[in-house]
């Protein structure tokens, strides 16, 4: 008899999870990840907020610079390394206007401390090793970026193909990101010569693909089923190595939290 509830308690759990997935489709799925995505925004702004340090060591593949937590220091965080050069004059004045720059890689960070962090050194091709007092930067400008197509393992068969535009409007609005166009990266995947699960898996294949549309990464949405529930992840791949750097994850938020989100006038959140 035990064994029987049992047995009826698993089957009832997978029919609610079951339900609870497939009830996803009809449920503005699309509404629902651009909303969840809403949440999670805000560490992916921060992930990127412009800074500059300077390079205090290397030591073999690893580069130890001196932008630590309290400046803002991030696992996950990708900088640009690079020498100043010669000063550039203004033509007529002769004032000088700045330096020229020469990229020496990147370092993607793996650890960080209060004052100090220590990041994985790419070497751009060609260029010498970094030195002490070499510079660090993470970009004051807008950083390009691609959002991919949704990569479904619910199997839900929801239609998801607004996600990248309201993905991509959250992260423009910031400040920090230009998006590329959707149309232009659906493209490359509606061919068949791309796929997004090849994104995650080969790097070569996201560092190709970056390069085509000339953005510093991607970003790739994911929906997963976990614990009877619906999870989104969006993962942050680099251009530079087409390697995950840092991913963030949350539950789908339900319907009815959508619907709050609503100015009257407009329609029920529906794909």
């Amino acid at each position: 008899m035990r064994r029987a509830r049992v047995a009826a308690a698993a089957l009832a759990g997978a029919l609610l999870a079951a339900a609870m997935v497939a009830g996803l489709a009809a449920a503005g799925a699309a509404d629902r990840i651009g909303a969840t995505f809403t949440l999670m925004a805000d560490e992916f702004i921060q992930a990127f907020q412009p800074v500059e340090g300077i390079v205090v060591s290397l030591d073999g593949d690893e580069i130890f610079l001196d932008i630590g937590a309290t400046r803002g220091a991030q696992v996950g965080q990708e900088y640009t390394i690079f020498r100043k050069g010669a000063p550039f004059l203004h033509p007529l004045t002769g004032r000088p206007l700045g330096r020229y720059e020469d990229v020496l890689g990147w370092a993607q960070v793996k650890r960080v401390q209060p004052e100090f962090a220590i990041a994985a050194f790419v070497r751009a091709p060609d260029k010498p090793t970094p030195q002490p007092e070499d510079g660090a930067r993470i970009t004051r400008g807008r950083i390009k970026i691609a959002v991919a197509p949704v990569l479904d393992m619910t199997a839900t068969g929801a239609d998801l193909r607004r996600v990248p535009y309201l993905l991509g409007t959250v992260l423009e609005r910031s400040k920090r990101f230009q998006v590329v166009d959707p149309i232009a990266v659906g493209d490359m995947f509606a061919s068949g010569g791309l796929r997004v699960e090849e994104m995650l898996a080969r790097p070569e294949r996201a560092v190709r693909a970056a390069k085509n549309l000339d953005v510093a990464g991607w970003v790739v949405p994911v929906l997963l089923e976990r614990r009877g529930g619906v999870t989104l992840d969006v993962t942050y791949i680099s251009a530079i190595t087409g390697v995950a750097l840092f991913s963030r994850r949350l539950p789908l938020l339900p319907n009815s939290a959508v619907e709050e989100q609503r100015f009257p006038w407009e329609p029920p959140v529906e794909d």
